[in-house]
């Protein structure tokens, strides 16, 4: 068992005793893993907030193998989340933008741990897979 796994253990323990979860919380907890768990949302999210706000068509060209429909949801999705803004301008044909907002900007500042993780981890997850695939008798994707 690594350090970080224990001492990940004995804070939730610690907080657990000091005060016992909301279970509204703990929903919301749930259902925010759910949504930034698909394969699309934490990919818009670093569209938007690399290029600020995005015509539909712009992201879309940016967001690599999204479809129309998919793109429509997710952001669908996110606008109900609080996590983007849609802004519809008075203009014909009619232009719509897709921006960040504060807390999509720091569900994205949140998830850069998780980049950091990738980044730090790359070597290891390498060579676990390819270890994997030798003893599975599968050739290695590197």
């Amino acid at each position: 068992m690594s350090i970080d796994f224990v001492k990940h253990a004995q804070m939730q323990a610690k907080l657990a005793a000091e005060q016992p979860p909301d279970p509204r919380v703990q929903a919301l907890v749930n259902e925010v893993i759910a949504r930034v768990a698909d394969k699309w949302t934490m990919i818009i999210v670093d569209v938007l907030a690399g290029h600020g706000a995005l015509r539909f068509t712009q992201l879309a060209g940016r967001v690599t193998g999204i479809s129309q429909k998919m793109l429509t949801q997710t952001l669908r999705e996110m606008e109900r989340e609080g996590l983007v803004t849609r802004t519809v301008f008075p203009v014909v044909p009619p232009k719509v933008e897709y921006q960040l907002t504060d807390l999509g900007l720091g569900l994205g500042a949140a998830f850069c741990g998780v980049w950091i993780w990738a980044e730090q981890s790359l070597e290891v997850i390498e060579q676990a897979r390819a270890a994997y695939d030798q003893r599975n008798g599968k050739r290695s994707s590197q």
